[in-house]
């Protein structure tokens, strides 16, 4: 049976746990080693690598943290399809399924007034999964948009401000979580921002278009651990809405929950609301995806450029526990309208 520590439910990858190097220079002739030795071998041009720590066979898996590409073996699965029976057995209530759902809104509020700023680090490795960001921010990239969803407390955000060269760069960062949206109007960055960054409330999945942003507007949306917060019920409005905004060709940076995950296996009793979707102790709502899954909701309206699955194994060295994470990462390109020959 798979131990696992005991941890937080809420545990987002604050990115790839990797000791790389930037992403610039030639792929390096020799294979990587273990060491990740960044001067010689862990630079990379592909952002869905997913890092080089390879686990062999020959291999002691407690002599590191962590290792890349590690898939399950059965005894994982059979473990985790056992988890998740014990899961279904034991439901969410209807009155808390009911008061969860109904204002999701409310329990992000007391999440951000707990939390405040503190809970989450700066996404720094977003520029390295996501190139299009370093060259919007550029000094020359000329008038660029672009749009946070489910921004939080800025973690994504401000990287970008600090980051940015581009005096024709607009940042909107929105959550539906108001004191979310203080938090980051509270901030230093944001007051030092000169009017390149808005925060504001937005539903993702709501009628409306976030305030201040017209449709077909948008160069780049980011979504990173916002659409699993979403009930299923919600997923293909808020595709619709990330659609309208988005000028054609323009791209979504997508990074969520897999199925399988470290963070699903644990729930216990009181925390399954449907298959693959649970609310955590803080009232906050989680999906975990299937890699076809995203393809078929965003494949619709959207060209999926990239989609992948970036498996982890952590390994707590100390009490020889094996972990497994398993995040699904993607860039969706809006389809471009081609007019009709004559």
């Amino acid at each position: 049976m798979l131990q696992m520590v005991k941890a937080d439910e809420r545990e987002e990858s604050q990115g790839p746990l990797r000791q790389d190097a930037d992403s610039s220079g030639p792929v390096p002739s020799t294979p990587p080693h273990l060491s990740h030795d960044p001067a010689t071998n862990a630079k990379r041009t592909d952002p869905f690598q997913f890092g080089q720590r390879v686990l062999s066979e020959t291999d002691d898996v407690f002599e590191y943290n962590a290792w890349d590409h590690v898939l399950p073996d059965s005894a994982h699965y059979e473990y985790c399809e056992s988890q998740y029976a014990a899961q279904r057995a034991t439901p969410v209530s209807d009155f808390d399924r009911a008061r969860f759902n109904e204002h999701p809104e409310k329990w992000w509020d007391l999440f951000y007034k707990q939390k405040t700023s503190t809970f989450f680090k700066d996404r720094k490795w977003l520029v390295q999964e996501f190139p299009v960001l370093q060259e919007i921010t550029r000094k020359e990239a000329g008038s660029k948009v672009v749009l946070e969803v489910g921004a939080g407390a800025g973690n994504t955000a401000f990287p970008i401000l600090r980051l940015n060269e581009n005096p024709e760069l607009k940042i909107f960062a929105v959550d539906f979580s108001k004191k979310a949206v203080e938090t980051m109007r509270s901030a230093e960055d944001y007051t030092d921002g000169n009017g390149i960054m808005a925060a504001e409330v937005w539903d993702a999945a709501g009628d409306s278009l976030p305030p201040g942003v017209e449709e077909g507007s948008v160069d780049v949306v980011i979504m990173i651990f916002i659409f699993s917060a979403l009930n299923p019920k919600q997923w293909q409005r808020a595709v619709t809405n990330i659609n309208r905004i988005l000028k054609p060709k323009g791209e979504v940076l997508f990074r969520d929950y897999g199925r399988g995950d470290l963070a699903q296996v644990r729930f216990k009793a009181g925390r399954w609301m449907e298959d693959n979707f649970y609310v955590r102790g803080d009232g906050t709502r989680v999906y975990f995806f299937e890699k076809e899954e995203l393809e078929e909701i965003w494949g619709g309206s959207f060209d999926v450029l990239d989609l992948d699955v970036d498996r982890r194994l952590i390994v707590n060295r100390q009490r020889r526990i094996k972990m497994y994470r398993c995040w699904i990462q993607g860039r969706f390109q809006k389809k471009s309208l081609e007019p009709l020959a004559e």
